[in-house]
């Protein structure tokens, strides 16, 4: 477990709350993903912040299993805290209808440290398997360094190219 500060421990561990508008994230819009400050498990990924316009990171999913709810003592509303270390992430509130998931995970921007994903974390996460096989019989993976891969494979790439989630100078 990592080393609190005072703050970080009033907030995680007594369960307090970050002035609104003060966080490091409340603004924050890279790709990457949200892990715990205490225990570094993953809680979200950055596709699923927003604005809410509230002062807190918001968020509308979390990653399954990463995230227990429990009612506050007053019934009012919910806490949310990491599944794995039960550090004190925020409140959890829903029937807004802010987003399409109609949830909002509102978190203490001290409660969580970002981990951006690098050029290649993106590329390897649209990997995909080509419809043939190799001589074995054994499905193979193509990396996007495009060798060798199938008219599908191609097709594929020329779609991700579109939707820049691959530069338009890699070569296929």
């Amino acid at each position: 477990m990592r080393e609190l500060t005072d703050f970080e421990r009033h907030v995680i561990e007594e369960k307090g709350t970050e002035r609104p508008f003060s966080g490091e994230y409340h603004l924050h819009d890279v790709q990457g993903s949200y892990v715990c400050k205490r225990c570094e498990a993953p809680l979200y990924l950055s596709e699923h912040k927003f604005n809410a316009h509230c002062g807190w990171p918001a968020f509308d999913d979390e990653i399954q299993g990463a995230v227990k709810r429990i009612a506050d003592a007053d019934g009012q509303r919910v806490e949310i805290v990491c599944a794995q270390c039960d550090a004190h992430l925020g409140h959890v509130f829903e029937g807004e209808y802010l987003t399409e998931n109609n949830i909002r995970h509102c978190v203490n921007s001290v409660s969580m440290v970002f981990k951006a994903h690098s050029a290649a974390d993106e590329l390897n996460k649209y990997q995909f398997a080509t419809l043939g096989g190799d001589a074995s019989g054994a499905s193979k993976l193509c990396s996007p360094n495009f060798e060798g891969l199938s008219q599908f494979s191609l097709d594929i790439a020329a779609v991700m190219r579109r939707a820049q989630i691959i530069k338009p100078s890699a070569r296929v």
